[in-house]
């Protein structure tokens, strides 16, 4: 496999791309992907068998069930990094090691409805906060420890909306390649 066919495995949709401003309609936009996101994946995996879950997307990739997973773990941390920068006056939040968790017992074996019912409880309670937000309550921010980058709402907001239907590409374009 070549450099540039394992880059489109790993990036089907390209990279997260913000707008240099970010306007009203934009975060509309992703909040409308945001709420109809567990819907989506939940009507994309129902009909998927366990062999299916267990397969990877890419070489070196983690499984479909393992996608799913991390799915419901990073929207719940992301949930939780709205709350703080709503809360506190730009809060260093917690990392954790994705590659980790997604390797925990839980993440390798659990059923993926699971995560499907966790996502649509997260994201009702995400959109439902994101939509009552005033306009200067997107330019609220956090701090990445890693990176010890200023994080603001706006940005996150797409970036999560860009998360849910990169992962979403995943495991769509794998199912196209299968003949699922």
């Amino acid at each position: 496999m070549t450099d540039s066919e394992l880059q489109k495995l790993k990036y089907p949709i390209g990279q997260f791309e913000c707008p240099s401003t970010i306007f009203p309609h934009h975060i509309e936009g992703w909040l409308s992907i945001l709420e109809h996101f567990p819907n989506r994946l939940e009507n994309l995996v129902i009909h998927l068998s366990e062999n299916q879950l267990n397969t990877v997307y890419r070489p070196d990739g983690w499984t479909v069930r393992q996608v799913i997973h991390h799915l419901a773990d990073s929207h719940h941390h992301s949930y939780a990094r709205f709350k703080w920068a709503l809360t506190e006056d730009k809060p260093v939040i917690k990392a954790y090691f994705e590659d980790k968790w997604a390797n925990l017992f839980d993440s390798k074996s659990a059923p993926i409805e699971m995560s499907i019912q966790h996502l649509k409880a997260v994201h009702a309670k995400l959109v439902y906060l994101l939509k009552g937000l005033q306009a200067e309550d997107y330019s609220r921010s956090f701090i990445h420890p890693e990176t010890q980058k200023e994080i603001f709402l706006n940005y996150n907001v797409g970036m999560y909306a860009w998360h849910s239907n990169h992962h979403y590409s995943h495991i769509e374009e794998l199912i196209k390649r299968n003949n699922w």
